[in-house]
């Protein structure tokens, strides 16, 4: 017997960044959309706990214990009293380090799996802490749709949204770490009041509406210049996504994948065959918002 979970990508339409706690952590205001781009988790009996994956970009995913599938597995199994003995495989499709919380949705795939695969009943509620456990990210993973999240991001509030958004993402080469861009965040604003971070009322009544004008005007990033000034080139797929018809274009969390909202779905097939060439190692399209970790 196996379960698969089908869990997608999330793009940041707002990410609104506080300074540094003493924890290390930021307080945020951030506005997370699910977008149809998927990794699928499947997991099934094993005699130890171990991780396989395949698709693009697979040869850079943690196959050990620090995978959050693996961790996730292993938290749910302590909780309910029983050995974490399983294979979990990931079919990765959502882009490796790109700020796109490939790894949080991996995460809470395994974890929904797990929990269906070993009938724990465990309430959502408790599956959430888990969540909120294993990273700052992985909450929204398991909720999908849009919402906002506060504290460090893992404290979410569901928010209505009224259509469709087409995206086009550019895809890069390499990586960029979550820590150093937030590391490169508080070394630019050394000595700098940094304000508590708060969500743009214009940017969820665009979400509300579905007004993907409003929302394009809208959009921010308060990481998008730490990702900048460690990837100045990601500056120019930014305007090239622009200049190819997007209304909009942004870093995706800490990059180094870059966003652009288009009008409609023929505008997004047009950006992604203009950044396709040459600008950027892959462009990919999809929709949001979209359900969250789903079983299959």
């Amino acid at each position: 017997m196996s379960v698969t979970v089908r869990v997608p990508a999330k793009v940041n339409v707002q990410l609104a960044v506080g300074g540094a706690r003493p924890d290390g952590f930021h307080d945020l205001a951030n506005v997370f959309l699910a977008v149809g781009l998927y990794d699928e988790v499947t997991v099934s009996p094993a005699d130890a706990l171990r991780v396989t994956c395949e698709g693009p970009d697979a040869s850079q995913v943690p196959l050990d214990r620090t995978n959050l599938a693996a961790r996730a597995a292993e938290k749910l199994a302590a909780r309910v009293g029983r050995a974490a003995d399983v294979h979990i495989h990931i079919a990765k499709d959502i882009p490796v380090a790109g700020g796109m919380a490939g790894g949080s949705a991996d995460g809470a795939g395994a974890l929904l799996a797990c929990d269906a695969l070993w009938g724990t009943g465990a309430a959502r509620s408790e599956l959430l802490d888990i969540c909120a456990e294993l990273g700052s990210d992985v909450p929204f993973s398991l909720v999908g749709g849009a919402a906002l999240g506060t504290g460090r991001g893992e404290k979410l509030r569901v928010l209505d949204v009224g259509g469709a958004f087409h995206w086009v993402f550019a895809v890069a080469d390499g990586g960029l770490s979550t820590p150093a861009v937030y590391g490169e965040f508080d070394r630019l604003n050394e000595g700098v009041d940094v304000p508590e971070p708060v969500a743009s009322r214009v940017l969820l009544d665009a979400l509300a509406k579905g007004d993907s004008v409003a929302l394009a005007a809208a959009l921010s990033n308060d990481l998008q210049a730490a990702a900048l000034s460690l990837r100045p080139s990601l500056s120019d797929v930014l305007a090239a996504g622009r200049s190819a018809g997007a209304l909009a274009g942004l870093v995706s969390g800490s990059g180094p994948t870059t966003a652009f909202l288009t009008r409609d779905a023929e505008s997004a097939a047009k950006v992604a065959d203009a950044l396709g060439s040459g600008t950027c190692r892959t462009a990919r399209v999809a929709v949001g918002p979209v359900a969250g970790a789903t079983v299959v």
